[in-house]
C-alpha cells in the first residue's frame, strides 16, 4: 500500500502500561493514562513497546491495548503498536491481528537475542512488513536488541512500499543525516536527550518515554523547530532536561515513568512485572533530587509529589506468562 504524508504524528509517547499492584493490567488506568498523554499534546501513542513491558505482555493483552488505544484516542491520536516478536512467524500474526484490532501503525523492533545477520534482519523485516498494509516503523535499538540496522541495510529495506520511518535509538547522527539524503523515510527519535538534536538534521519527530510524564514541552519543541525556531526550541529543550535525566538516567524509563506517574497520583500503581523491579532506595533517592530541579516545565508541577518507595518495590508475577499465544 502507498502512504502519502505523515501517517504517525510527530509526538509520540512510548506508552507505560498501568498495572495494579498485583501485576495485573489496570485497565481503567490505562483509558484515563492515554487521554491524559493525548490531552498534553501526543498526536501518536505507541502502546505494548519496550516502555510497555512488551516482553512480558500476553498477545491478547496486547491486541487490547490497541483496541483501547484505539477507543480513547477516537481519532485524536494514532495507535501504533510494538514489541512484535523475536520469532518472524510469531510478529507477522501479532501484526496481523494488530491490524484487525485497528492498529494504524506499526513499529517492528530488530529481533533481540537472536542476534542474527544483517540479511536475516532484512528478511524479518520485509516478511512482517509484507503481512499487512498498515504503515511501518522500524526500531533501531541495539543496546536492547545487541544488534544494529546497519547503514546498508536501512538502503535496501527503504525500498518497500510499507516501510516509512526508522525510531532511532543508536545516536549516530551522521548516519541519520545520510540516510535522510538517501531515502524518503522519516526518522523519529528514540532517546529523549537527543530530541532537539535529531529534529534540527530533519528527523520528523520523537518516540518519548519522557512524555508519559509531560509531552507538552515535546510539542513546544516540535512546533518551534516546525516554523524554524530554534531559540525557543531550544529554551524548551534546557528546562526538559532535568526531567529527561530523572527519567532516563538511574533505571529503566519504565520503572522511573512509573514511579513518578504514581507519586503523581496519575497511575494507581508504580508496579512492574519481573524481572524488572521498582527503584531501590538509593536510585528512588537519585531520581527525586533530579525531579527537585525541574522548573518551569509545562506539565511537570512536583509540588505535590507524592512518591511511595514501598509500593515501588520489587515486582510482579503475573498469573500468566507473556509468551502464551
Amino acid at each position: 500500500m502507498t502512504h502519502t504524508g505523515n501517517p504517525f504524528g510527530q509526538v509520540l509517547v512510548a506508552l507505560v502500561t498501568p498495572m495494579t499492584a498485583d501485576g495485573e493490567v489496570d485497565w481503567a488506568a490505562v483509558e484515563k493514562h492515554i487521554d491524559d498523554v493525548i490531552t498534553a499534546g501526543c498526536d501518536g501513542v505507541v502502546v505494548t513497546g519496550t516502555t510497555g513491558e512488551t516482553s512480558t505482555l500476553t498477545d491478547a493483552e496486547k491486541l487490547r491495548l490497541v483496541e483501547v488505544g484505539k477507543d480513547v484516542a477516537a481519532g485524536r491520536a494514532k495507535i501504533i503498536t510494538g514489541g512484535g516478536s523475536n520469532e518472524t512467524a510469531h510478529a507477522i500474526e501479532l501484526y496481523k491481528a494488530s491490524e484487525r484490532a485497528g492498529a494504524d501503525g506499526i513499529m517492528i523492533v530488530t529481533p533481540y537475542y537472536n542476534k542474527p545477520t544483517q540479511a536475516g534482519i532484512l528478511t524479518h523485516f520485509r516478511l512482517v512488513a509484507d503481512a499487512t498494509d498498515l504503515p511501518v516503523i522500524l526500531y533501531d535499538i541495539p543496546g536492547r536488541t545487541g544488534v544494529p540496522i546497519r547503514y546498508e541495510t536501512i538502503l535496501r529495506i527503504a525500498k518497500h512500499p510499507n516501510v516509512l520511518a526508522i525510531k532511532d535509538a543508536k545516536g549516530d547522527f551522521s548516519e541519520v543525516s545520510r540516510v535522510l539524503n538517501q531515502t524518503d523515510l522519516m526518522y523519529f527519535s528514540g532517546d529523549d536527550a537527543n530530541v532537539l538534536p535529531h529534529l534540527s538534521i530533519g528527523a520528523t519527530g520523537l518516540i518519548g518515554v519522557t512524555a508519559n510524564i509531560t509531552a507538552q514541552p515535546y510539542r513546544e519543541i516540535v512546533d518551534a523547530v516546525n516554523r524554524g525556531d530554534l531559540t525557543a526550541a531550544t529554551a524548551a529543550h534546557r528546562k526538559l532536561e532535568p526531567l529527561v535525566r530523572a527519567v532516563m538516567t538511574h533505571v529503566p524509563g519504565t520503572v522511573s515513568a512509573k514511579y513518578i506517574l504514581h507519586g503523581l497520583g496519575r497511575i494507581s500503581s508504580p508496579r512492574v512485572r519481573l524481572p524488572l523491579v521498582g527503584p531501590e532506595e538509593w536510585e528512588a533517592a537519585v531520581i527525586e533530587d533530579e525531579l527537585a530541579l525541574v522548573k518551569d516545565v509545562p506539565g511537570a508541577d512536583f509540588s505535590n509529589f507524592r512518591p511511595d518507595r514501598n509500593a515501588a518495590a520489587g515486582g510482579a508475577l503475573p498469573k500468566v506468562s507473556g509468551t502464551t499465544r
